[in-house]
């Protein structure tokens, strides 16, 4: 293995994670402690069932597949993720207390969802026998490794960092099928790549609002979170039976769950979207619009998001989630019964509202285009 003084340049997730950025973490309790939680709202991290995805046949998205594997194998984005002349010096101390307090909960809920996706597809890799299957998630864990440690890197700037090695051991990990795998990681890489790309677009249009460097990466991000998803896409046209049917309910049921999570976190942080010039509720339209328009590609259905109940859903769900929040913190068990009951009708409203079916395309592959 290769000595490397940063992720960035590494070839593959071994080489990135023995990296100097990802070695003599300052150990933040609190930074940690907050990557630790395992809540509704917070990134998890998942094990599943890695003989039935070993066993996958990729045959029939053969041309596509190899595309895609060559298009990663290229690597692009190597030697990106890392500070150059581009990254502005910031003022941490200066920072304005509840901007500062929003921003470090961002990075690091996104460090931890990074890396998150680094363990499982590292774990995969390391079980797998099957060519096609072990050099993908080698490929993607690569990009994740490289992903968490760029943004604890602008974590340490700010004093604090997330003990990654310590995640890995202690975090609670959440057992899900494969299937359900496939539709939560497809939907998070696109959601994903929907999110950066529109605060990317937003802050190219208005520069006086990118507040951290950060932010000047997020292309490159975005479209290594697209490929994932790509990916993911072409697993599941595998099998029929995965799009078809009674896991088209299940589909819905993602497609809810990760739609309606995206805005009550969001709705969290609205020094972050002040700072950012952004409204979080154009915010989550222009992302669900995205992230509707590409899931096009493998799944038949998409939510309404423009039917009447749709935003009242979800801001019902938001005045839930605050008062279950405050009920926590104050003890009131009655109070949080009721908020979790309130919660909970919610998202029953939100998914029983009627989605819109459609043909799914012959092609799969798609490229970014926002």
């Amino acid at each position: 293995m290769k000595d490397l003084t940063h992720s960035a340049d590494a070839a593959t997730v071994e080489e990135a994670l023995a990296a100097d950025n990802h070695q003599g973490v300052v150990d933040s309790e609190g930074a940690t402690a907050l990557a630790m939680q395992n809540t509704l709202l917070t990134p998890r991290f998942y094990t599943t069932d890695f003989d039935e995805m070993d066993a996958i046949d990729v045959s029939g998205v053969r041309e596509d597949w190899d595309k895609l594997i060559d298009q990663m194998k290229s690597d692009p984005n190597k030697g990106h993720f890392k500070k150059n002349e581009d990254w502005d010096h910031i003022d941490w101390d200066g920072m304005e207390p509840k901007l500062k307090a929003e921003f470090i909960d961002f990075l690091v809920s996104s460090c931890t969802a990074e890396f998150s996706g680094c363990v499982l597809y590292k774990e995969m890799k390391r079980r797998g026998n099957n060519e096609d299957i072990v050099t993908l998630f080698q490929l993607m864990a690569r990009d994740e490794a490289r992903h968490a440690g760029f943004i604890n890197d602008a974590l340490r700037e700010a004093g604090i960092a997330v003990n990654l090695g310590f995640l890995t051991q202690k975090k609670k990990y959440t057992y899900f099928r494969p299937k359900f795998i496939y539709y939560a990681t497809y939907l998070s890489e696109k959601i994903g790549y929907a999110r950066y790309i529109t605060i990317y677009r937003h802050l190219e249009a208005n520069p006086e609002h990118r507040f951290h460097p950060i932010f000047k990466w997020f292309k490159e991000w975005c479209n290594d979170e697209f490929s994932h998803g790509e990916a993911f896409a072409l697993l599941m046209k595998t099998d029929p039976k995965l799009t078809s049917g009674v896991n088209v309910l299940w589909i819905k049921f993602f497609l809810t769950a990760v739609y309606a999570t995206m805005y009550v976190r969001d709705h969290q942080r609205p020094a972050f979207h002040k700072a950012l010039g952004v409204d979080p509720d154009w915010y989550a339209h222009e992302v669900f619009t995205k992230t509707s328009t590409i899931s096009k590609q493998v799944f038949p259905i998409t939510l309404d998001i423009d039917h009447p109940r749709w935003q009242k859903g979800l801001e019902a769900l938001q005045r839930a989630n605050v008062d279950l929040a405050d009920a926590k913190k104050t003890g009131n068990v009655f109070k949080r019964v009721s908020a979790s009951t309130r919660a909970a009708i919610a998202f029953v409203g939100l998914f029983t509202i009627p989605a819109v079916k459609h043909q799914v395309p012959v092609s799969t592959r798609l490229e970014p285009a926002y």
